[in-house]
């Protein structure tokens, strides 16, 4: 057991570790004393396993500019720290993806991704069925994406707007290779939701963004 500077244990140090990915992954960019608070230990303490993940390659610093003293270091995952987090057989969707292409056309894998959306349209909405009110829907969405792979978590912003917001996304590659599956869920979100309401993807993972976000306003 390790122990934090109040002499308190904070437990094995590799559940540590995957702790601090997990925490990289969802908030983002952050100094070893924002993420050891968040552990429950020391900044230092975080510090020294960011250190063994960064010779693993999992995670890199830099200096944040600005400021007196000593500069203030921020730590955030390399892309194998990234590659970490599942992505739902991707190399395998990849190629699947590129045969029915080559093989089939354009229009064959067209028709893949419109069924693909109906099929994620109609599991949607019986889902959402019993959710009355639009931040009952946008909490009950965030739940099925979350069991998806997408780990996913909404909030309220000051100005009244929800903001549905995933930290990963499980078939990146895939949409890499065919960017309609992107277009194809926002469609989804916006016909779940409500014809009332507007969603705008404001983050995109595809646009170099650390995580997909979507803007929800009622209309």
């Amino acid at each position: 057991m390790s122990s934090n500077r109040d002499g308190k244990a904070f437990g094995n140090p590799a559940d540590s570790a995957e702790r601090l990915l997990h925490l990289l992954k969802t908030r983002g960019p952050h100094s070893a004393a924002a993420l050891g608070e968040w552990l429950g230990t020391s900044g230092e303490n975080a510090r020294q396993q960011l250190n063994k993940l960064a010779r693993q390659g999992l995670v890199t610093q830099r200096p944040l500019p600005g400021g007196v003293g000593r500069p203030v270091i921020e730590w955030s995952l390399s892309e194998a720290g990234h590659a970490r987090f599942p992505d739902g057989h991707a190399e395998l969707a990849s190629r699947l993806i590129l045969s029915v292409r080559d093989t089939l056309g354009d229009e064959a894998l067209a028709r893949l991704v419109e069924a693909r959306q109906g099929e994620t349209l109609a599991q949607y909405r019986q889902a959402l069925a019993a959710a009355t009110s639009l931040e009952a829907r946008v909490e009950r969405l965030a739940e099925i994406r979350t069991r998806e792979g997408y780990m996913a978590e909404w909030q309220r912003e000051e100005d009244g707007s929800l903001l549905l917001i995933e930290n990963h996304c499980p078939i990146c590659q895939a949409a890499r290779t065919c960017p309609d599956f992107c277009r194809a869920e926002l469609e989804v979100f916006r016909a779940v939701l409500g014809d009332d309401v507007q969603v705008e993807r404001t983050d995109h993972v595809l646009a170099g963004a650390r995580r997909c976000v979507y803007r929800i306003d009622k209309g």
